[in-house]
C-alpha cells in the first residue's frame, strides 16, 4: 500500500482523515490528545503520592513501594519500542483501540488490586500499553497542525503529561489520608474511561502515518550515534531528578517535616512550575536547539547540590523544590525534536518510532532515577538524594555537548 493522498473532500463511504476534519473535530482531537497526556500521567504517577500507604497497608518496605513506580518505567521503556518496530504493519486507528482498551484494563486491576502482587501485575500492564498509545497520539499532531504549531502542541501534550504526574500526587496522598488509596485509583480509572472512549468516538480513522513499514525501515533509527546520545540524555537528566522526585512525598515529610496539608499544597504549586517548564521548552528549542541545554543541566545540577546543602532549612529548602520544577522538563522538547527531525530526514517511515524514543527514554530514566534513589534512601538516607542526583545532572551535560557534535556530523554527512 502506498502513500494516500489526503484531500479536503471525503465521500460518505470514506474514513475521516485528519485533513478533512472541521475546524472544531481537529481543536476537540487536540483536545483529547492533550486529555490522554494528563490521563497517561496520572495512571502511572498515582502510586508516588501514595507510597506511605501503600508500604504501611500491604506490609512493605517504603523501597520496595518504589518499585511500583520502576517497574512501570522499565517495562515502558521496553515495551514502547517493541510495538512500534512489530506493529509497522497495522493501522494507526486499530492500533489506537487496542492500546486503548489494555490501558482500560491495567487501570481496573491497579484500582481493584488486593495485594501488592496484583498492584504490581497491574504496573507492569500499563507500563507495557501507556508508552505505545501516547507515541500513536502524538503521531496525530503534524496531520492535525501546521509545522509551526506542532511543536508547541507537543509540548502541551508532554505538559499534560507532566501536570497529572504532580497533581495526581498531591490529590492521591490528600484522599489517600482522608478515605482510602484504592479511591484515587478509582479518580484515575474512570478518567481513562472517559477519554479512551472519546479517543476512540472522534479520532480520525485514517491519515498519513497508516503507510506501512518493516522492521529493518523503523529500527535504522537506532543506530544512529545521536539518537543513542540523546536517549542517554534522558538516562542521567531524567534520573538526577527522581533520585529525590521518586520519593519527594516522605522527603517532604520526613526532611522538611511538612503535614498532609503542606506537603499536598506543595505538590500542587511545583505541577504548576512543572507546566511552565514544558511550556518554556517548546520556546526554548525554537530559539536556541539543543545548545540550551548545556545551561539547563548547569542550573538543574546547582538546584539539586542545593536541596542537600541546605538540608531542612525552611523555606529555603522549597526555593531550591520549585526551582528543580521548573528545569524538569526544560531539555524534553528539544530531545523530541532532534528524534524526530532524524527520522524525518534520514528514516521517513520511523516517525511513530521517533516519537516513541522521548517516551522510552524518559521511562527509563524514570526507573534508573527511583532504583537509584531507592538505594540511596535505603543507605546514606533520604537527604542525600540531591547530592546523588546533581552529579547526575553533570553527566547528561556531558552527553548533551556529545550529542550535539554528533549530530552536527550527521548532518555533514548526509550533506556528503
Amino acid at each position: 500500500m502506498g502513500v494516500t493522498t489526503l484531500t479536503a473532500a471525503t465521500t460518505p463511504k470514506s474514513k475521516p482523515t485528519a485533513a478533512a476534519l472541521s475546524p472544531a473535530r481537529t481543536k476537540l482531537c487536540l483536545a483529547l490528545l492533550v486529555l490522554l497526556g494528563f490521563s497517561l500521567g496520572c495512571s502511572e504517577f498515582v502510586v508516588i503520592g501514595i507510597e506511605s500507604d501503600l508500604a504501611t497497608e500491604l506490609g512493605i518496605s517504603l523501597a520496595t513501594a518504589g518499585q511500583l513506580i520502576s517497574v512501570f518505567a522499565l517495562v515502558y521503556a521496553i515495551a514502547t519500542p517493541v510495538l512500534a518496530l512489530s506493529t509497522g504493519r497495522f493501522r494507526r486507528y486499530q492500533l489506537l483501540v487496542c492500546y486503548s482498551v489494555v490501558f482500560v484494563l491495567g487501570n481496573l486491576v491497579m484500582a481493584l488490586a488486593p495485594n501488592f502482587q496484583v498492584l504490581f501485575i497491574s504496573r507492569i500492564v500499563l507500563g507495557s500499553v501507556s508508552g505505545a498509545l501516547l507515541a500513536v497520539g502524538v503521531t496525530y499532531i503534524p496531520e492535525l497542525l501546521s509545522p509551526q504549531q506542532t511543536s508547541l502542541a507537543i509540548s502541551v501534550v508532554y505538559g499534560a503529561f507532566s501536570v497529572a504526574m504532580v497533581f495526581v500526587t498531591s490529590i492521591g496522598k490528600f484522599v489517600a489520608d482522608t478515605l482510602d488509596w484504592h479511591v484515587a485509583m478509582y479518580g484515575t480509572l474512570t478518567f481513562a474511561v472517559l477519554i479512551c472512549s472519546a479517543l476512540v468516538a472522534f479520532m480520525p480513522r485514517a491519515g498519513q502515518t497508516d503507510e506501512p513499514a518493516t522492521f529493518r525501515e523503523q529500527a535504522g533509527l537506532l543506530r544512529e550515534p545521536s539518537i543513542i546520545t540523546g536517549m542517554l540524555i534522558f538516562l542521567f537528566g531524567v534520573g538526577s531528578v527522581y533520585v529525590f522526585y521518586g520519593y519527594v512525598t516522605p522527603y517532604l515529610e520526613q526532611v522538611l517535616g511538612m503535614d498532609t496539608v503542606q506537603a499536598s499544597t506543595t505538590l500542587m504549586a511545583y505541577g504548576v512550575f512543572c507546566l511552565i517548564s514544558n511550556i518554556l521548552g517548546g520556546w526554548i528549542d525554537a530559539r536556541f536547539g539543543m545548545k540550551a541545554l548545556l545551561v539547563t543541566f548547569v542550573l538543574q545540577a546547582a538546584a539539586l547540590l542545593g536541596l542537600f546543602a541546605v538540608g531542612a532549612a525552611m523555606p529555603l529548602a522549597l526555593v531550591f523544590v520549585f526551582s528543580l520544577a521548573m528545569l524538569m522538563y526544560l531539555f524534553s522538547v528539544s530531545c523530541i525534536t532532534h528524534f524526530m527531525d532524524v527520522a524525518r530526514s534520514r528514516h521517513p517511515k520511523s516517525m511513530v518510532l521517533a516519537s516513541s524514543v522521548e517516551p522510552m527514554a524518559f521511562n527509563v530514566g524514570i526507573s534508573f532515577g527511583t532504583a537509584v534513589g531507592g538505594a540511596v534512601v535505603s543507605s546514606i538516607g533520604i537527604a542525600y538524594v540531591g547530592a546523588v542526583g546533581a552529579a547526575f545532572s553533570l553527566v547528561a551535560w556531558a552527553l548533551t555537548l556529545v550529542t550535539i557534535k554528533l549530530a552536527r556530523w550527521e548532518r555533514k554527512r548526509a550533506r556528503a
